[in-house]
């Protein structure tokens, strides 16, 4: 990794700090047992950062991640940008929890949460291929987006778990990236381009 890539720090930053974020929430709205104002704002606050830095790490491992790893991140940042929306939507309309928002979207909920499965196992595949990052973490990813659409109605200590497992990949991304764990190197637009 080049210590001089300006993006490489705000990168893993980004990732370590808002999927940390991200748990909290979830770790708020399980003890609280449904949702509050606070908790809504540091979910919004956390899964408005998510697409970014799920670009972010595709761009640290180009050109090795290739194809597979731009579908997986464009698709995860995707559906992170319609999260967003069923956050703001509880903060504008009294919405006790997940399941009374779920039956709010219906068939939408479902379908972002299946493309969210779907892009992080891409995305956590292309980037155990490409090695730039530790595996350990694509992995912990593709278990966690596996368990959080498995547990959905599970006990909230269930959820959290799942939640925490899909987190953790992520913030080791983004530690990896802060401690120059990963030998990256930015790949700026053109270079390497065909």
């Amino acid at each position: 990794m080049e210590a001089g890539d300006p993006l490489r720090v705000p990168i893993g930053a980004t990732a370590l700090v808002f999927s940390v974020a991200y748990f909290v929430s979830d770790a708020i709205e399980a003890a609280q047992g449904g949702f509050s104002t606070g908790q809504l704002w540091l979910t919004l606050i956390a899964e408005v950062a998510i697409p970014f830095f799920v670009i972010g790490l595709y761009m640290v491992q180009r050109p090795r991640i290739g194809t597979l790893g731009a579908w997986g991140a464009g698709g995860y940042a995707a559906a992170y940008v319609f999260f967003v929306w069923t956050v703001i939507y509880p903060l504008v309309h009294p919405v006790a929890d997940f399941d009374a928002l779920s039956e709010i979207f219906g068939i939408w909920m479902f379908l972002g949460g299946a493309l969210m499965v779907l892009a992080g196992l891409t995305f956590g595949w292309a980037t155990i291929r490409a090695g730039v990052l530790p595996r350990w973490s694509a992995a912990s990813l593709m278990v966690g987006v596996v368990l959080v659409a498995a547990t959905q109605g599970a006990p909230e200590g269930v959820q959290l778990l799942a939640a925490g497992i899909r987190d953790l990949g992520f913030a080791a991304m983004g530690a990896a990236l802060l401690t120059a764990g990963a030998r990256v190197r930015i790949h700026r637009y053109g270079e390497g381009d065909a």
